[in-house]
């Protein structure tokens, strides 16, 4: 199965060194730490459509399995991740975006002003995650031990519910 990672910042998007991008690599080694292919990663700017076109693209266009996305799911006017995640899915997976507020909460007294969002567009998982390397590795933990399962039902494959 593919992945893929979106880096969501308009200031690393016109930035000319990938280095500046912290959380995005995290997420490509707990991808490689999955088991899954990684097909890509890129930045984007805070911009609704073009997270969509990014979104779709690697849902529709590469088939991924999974595709995730950091950055963008604050209160800043700009953080509209979850608005580009909610208008290309077909169905929602809130259990997902309640698992990584839940795994946030105690790291950072902030937890609760995550909007991020979880969602299905076909047979690919999309799933917001928070711009904080230190939130990352707390709630990619969260996720490894069911995600696995889910991501071969989503495709698929027979997967035994045990």
């Amino acid at each position: 199965m593919k992945a893929a990672v979106l880096t969501v910042s308009t200031s690393l998007a016109g930035a000319s060194g990938a280095d500046a991008d912290q959380s995005g690599p995290l997420l490509e080694r707990w991808i490689a730490d999955l088991g899954l292919e990684l097909a890509g990663a890129e930045v984007v700017a805070d911009d609704r459509e073009s997270i969509a076109s990014r979104l779709r693209h690697w849902a529709d266009g590469e088939g991924c399995a999974l595709v995730v996305t950091t950055g963008g799911t604050g209160f800043a006017p700009d953080d509209v991740t979850p608005e580009a995640t909610r208008a290309v899915c077909d169905r929602d997976a809130p259990g997902i975006a309640e698992a990584i507020r839940a795994a946030s909460r105690p790291e950072t007294p902030r937890w609760m002003l995550s909007r991020g969002a979880a969602g299905l567009r076909g047979r690919t998982l999309i799933v917001n995650f928070p711009g904080s390397p230190k939130a990352l590795a707390a709630t990619t933990a969260a996720l490894t031990p069911a995600l696995p399962h889910g991501l071969r039902l989503l495709v698929g494959e027979r997967d035994p519910h045990g």
